[in-house]
């Protein structure tokens, strides 16, 4: 059952976004930091998003809006510690593995594959 409700959370976030592809002007890019924003609001200001991560785990970990939780996340815990330093470091500190994770597995697909322009 936590399989079902992973495929359906994060099924209707990429729904959510190829709508807004299909029927907006908004560029990728845009709905990439429209989602991060998304998931900043509804985690770090609402609470919410961390309520969704219990029912549907890496559903709604896992895409963008999770992220933007994570960030959040680390935000207020460095805030609440260390102060307003904190609103710079936190979520990088909280985000790190992710962000160190991406930029690795990029570097191995450029060195393994060929990429062509269009």
């Amino acid at each position: 059952m936590d399989y079902l409700k992973a495929f359906i959370v994060g099924g209707l976030i990429c729904v959510t976004g190829q709508i807004l592809i299909d029927k907006t002007q908004l560029t990728s890019a845009r709905i990439l930091v429209l989602f991060v924003v998304v998931g900043c609001i509804f985690g770090g200001r609402l609470g919410w998003y961390d309520r969704l991560i219990d029912f549907a785990g890496a559903g709604a970990s896992v895409p963008l809006p999770g992220f933007g939780n994570t960030l959040a996340k680390g935000v207020k815990a460095e805030v609440d510690s260390r102060g307003f330093a904190g609103a710079l470091t936190g979520g990088l500190k909280s985000a790190s593995g992710g962000i160190t994770a991406a930029i690795v597995f990029a570097f191995l697909s450029a060195l393994i594959f060929n990429p062509k322009e269009k």
